[in-house]
């Protein structure tokens, strides 16, 4: 073990005089957590929830019916990133629950690696109508504002955006406000403070008097950031530390922020398995949400839909329940045949589990 790692995970189990429950709130960290077994690791007491860190679980049921929707119409090519294909809509036990199935079945579903691709697309295709479904957090949401910005000004006609972008920090007041929070500390993800800074979750400190420490994902990023949460609670400081500086600045990345705030504004709408979030996602503003597919097609605004199978994902995803208690876990919801969201990304908590803890 590197003796650094070591070192911190002495001070941790040293330091800790009674149990505390924190939560890590990106799937990426969850993922790093499990494969380097420092969960195992870790003093008993030290209770680790894992959050609704990935936007591809979160992605609400009836936006994937949306897009599914879109995709049988011969008119449309339906393009998005590679695990969407696999995220089953409301009903995930239906035939051409999925994009996946929907291409198998003659929908015109691509896969793309950028957004950006999906111009090329457009244009190669002026008879048709092309939809990008664009999923994430505000990491990935910048490059689907310059694809926005782009749109516009090369007077793109045939190319809309089937939008799913969620902004983390609401998602963490509502864990916190809700009913039965246990929630004493937050790891917050370093990807997401290098866009949008500190200054939410500063905000957010204050109002729930709660620490919060923005880390990376290597093994010792993780444990540093838990040994200074741990020590914050201990001393009974509810501080934002940044354990990520060497990536992380307090005012994030300027042009990234400066495209977000051109092109979205933030507005309540729905998380898959948490319900309607106030400020929790993205929009497009005027001019740019003459783009959206949902206007273009009629399709509706989204909201939130339980699947109708034995999936418990909600529960997963608002930390009530972990992954390997499900009674559906790796039996009838296995990463072949997933149930649930949580078990299809790479980013969710029933895959790390499935992975990592057979």
């Amino acid at each position: 073990m590197n003796p650094d790692l070591a070192r911190c995970l002495a001070d941790l189990h040293a330091g800790l005089t009674r149990p505390w429950t924190l939560m890590e709130v990106c799937g990426g960290q969850t993922h790093s957590l499990l494969r380097w077994g420092l969960d195992q690791l870790l003093p008993q007491p030290l209770r680790l929830i894992h959050g609704p860190g990935c936007p591809l679980c979160v992605t609400p049921a009836i936006t994937i019916d949306q897009a599914l929707q879109l995709a049988a119409w011969p008119e449309v090519i339906l393009c998005s990133f590679g695990d969407m294909l696999r995220v089953p809509g409301s009903d995930p036990a239906a035939i051409g629950s999925d994009l996946l199935q929907a291409r198998a079945q003659g929908g015109d579903v691509r896969l793309l690696t950028a957004p950006l691709q999906a111009i090329d697309i457009a244009r190669c295709h002026p008879d048709r109508q092309v939809v990008f479904l664009a999923v994430g957090f505000e990491t990935t949401a910048p490059a689907t504002a310059l694809l926005a910005q782009q749109v516009l000004r090369l007077g793109l006609a045939n190319l809309t955006l089937l939008l799913a972008h969620v902004r983390v920090v609401p998602a963490m007041d509502a864990i916190l406000t809700a009913p039965g929070n246990q929630v004493e500390g937050f790891l917050a993800a370093g990807h997401v403070a290098a866009v949008m800074g500190t200054n939410s979750l500063e905000r957010l400190v204050r109002r729930h008097q709660i620490p919060v420490v923005v880390t990376g994902f290597a093994p010792l990023e993780l444990a540093e950031g838990l040994l200074a949460c741990v020590q914050l609670l201990e001393a009974g400081r509810p501080q934002l530390v940044n354990a990520y500086a060497h990536v992380v600045q307090a005012a994030g990345n300027p042009t990234a922020r400066r495209l977000l705030a051109q092109v979205f504004m933030p507005a309540d709408g729905p998380w898959r398995g948490l319900g309607q979030i106030a400020g929790g996602v993205l929009q497009l503003r005027p001019p740019y949400h003459q783009l959206d597919a949902r206007r273009r097609f009629a399709l509706g605004e989204p909201f939130d839909t339980p699947a109708t199978a034995p999936c418990h994902s909600a529960a997963v995803l608002q930390g009530r329940l972990r992954p390997s208690a499900c009674p559906s876990f790796g039996a009838a919801c296995t990463p072949e045949h997933p149930l649930g969201a949580p078990m299809v990304s790479s980013a969710g908590a029933c895959a790390a589990y499935y992975a990592y803890h057979q």
